[in-house]
């Protein structure tokens, strides 16, 4: 059986931060269509803004000539987006532990930590300038 709220998106957004909230306007209509509880729309919403931000800003260094490549698909059960930007990349495993006492007041690392405490899956592909992440909907009766 398909479901016609299905769907998947392929996104060329320039390397300005207003085109943050548009993806995440975007993203959230689908996860609605999906019938996505609450809990999880945020879950995505803020994690998706995380590794947007973190790419146009860290990745792409606020360039406008560059552009980040944002493809999500969405359906019944996952949304999976991934997020690609054109800058150097970077090795997640370096990253400071940002609940450390010496990294406390650093906002250094906080982003990751919120998109893997938020998301299902995250990895992070090539030289650390895509990051795929995944969410699979939580049953309805456990989304209190």
């Amino acid at each position: 059986m398909t479901d016609d709220r299905a769907s998947s998106h392929d996104l060329l957004v320039s390397s300005d931060l207003a085109e943050v909230r548009r993806v995440q306007d975007l993203v959230e209509a689908a996860l609605q269509a999906n019938r996505f509880g609450e809990s999880d729309q945020f879950a995505v919403k803020l994690a998706v803004e995380e590794a947007l931000v973190n790419a146009i800003k860290h990745g792409n260094q606020l360039d406008p000539a560059k552009s980040v490549r944002v493809r999500y698909s969405v359906d019944d059960e996952q949304f999976r987006i991934h997020i690609t930007d054109e800058g150097p990349g970077f090795n997640p495993d370096d990253l400071p532990d940002p609940t450390a006492d010496d990294f406390l007041e650093r906002p250094c690392g906080r982003g990751v930590l919120l998109i893997r405490s938020f998301m299902t899956t995250v990895d992070f592909l090539g030289c650390g300038n895509e990051v795929v992440m995944s969410k699979i909907k939580t049953p309805p009766d456990a989304d209190q």
